[in-house]
């Protein structure tokens, strides 16, 4: 329990968060376009999920892209030290410049990656049905639509001018092909030498590389192990 005299002291309180996104009392527009500001958070907290649990090494290879695409926002943001609009708007920000758009450097980043590694990567579309086709438009038109939303929203809120939200854009679209290509045609070819190590053992890390769709692989697998398994034991019961 505190003491009189700790309370007497006047101290500046400070809250832990990674985001305080602010927008206008009582507008709904900006209320959603504050929530879609978080995705970047959302797809940070899943790329942390899909390396705990997976531990493939092409993921691995992207959320580093992820970590040098924001190295280099800082960089940018610090060597260029342009303000942001309506300076003094939001009392929490994390740098005071605004240029260029991390949060749009970031999903631009992150959209044309996944572009190119649905259309690249898994390249089978010669023989893929009408319908997995249909679904990869369908979620490209669907990620495009969250990129334009997150960086509308950047502009919406007074954080960025356009400006900044456009060259982020640039920018991160930019490292998003450079670092594809340098995963695909530097990093891949060493992948099975590096799932081989020791420590990667150790720790489960495995290369799907040469697999093109890991999940109907995993399906598939999982399903007939768990068929000879239960032959087995309908086999021992008898």
């Amino acid at each position: 329990m505190a003491s009189e005299e700790q309370c007497s002291v006047p101290l500046r309180w400070r809250s832990i968060s990674l985001t305080h996104i602010e927008f206008p009392a009582g507008d709904l527009t900006g209320q959603m376009l504050a929530y879609t500001s978080l995705l970047p958070i959302a797809i940070l907290v899943g790329f942390v999920t899909l390396i705990v649990f997976k531990r493939e090494l092409h993921t691995i290879s992207s959320f580093g892209g992820l970590v040098l695409n924001e190295g280099v926002n800082w960089l940018l943001k610090h060597i260029l030290r342009e303000p942001r609009p309506c300076e003094g708007a939001h009392t929490t920000l994390t740098t005071e410049y605004g240029m260029p758009s991390s949060h749009s450097q970031f999903i631009w980043f992150f959209v044309v990656y996944f572009f190119l590694f649905l259309y690249l990567r898994m390249h089978q579309t010669n023989n893929a049905r009408c319908v997995e086709l249909l679904w990869r438009h369908i979620l490209s038109i669907t990620l495009l639509g969250v990129a334009l939303s997150v960086s509308y929203s950047r502009v919406y809120l007074l954080y960025h001018t356009w400006s900044q939200v456009f060259y982020g854009g640039v920018a991160g679209s930019t490292i998003g092909v450079v670092w594809f290509f340098f995963t695909q045609e530097v990093l891949t070819p060493l992948f099975p030498k590096i799932a081989a190590w020791p420590i990667s053992e150790f720790f489960l890390v495995r290369d799907t590389s040469l697999i093109p769709n890991i999940l109907w692989f995993e399906y598939t697998v999982t399903r007939s192990e768990a068929r000879n398994r239960q032959r087995k034991l309908g086999t021992k019961l008898q």
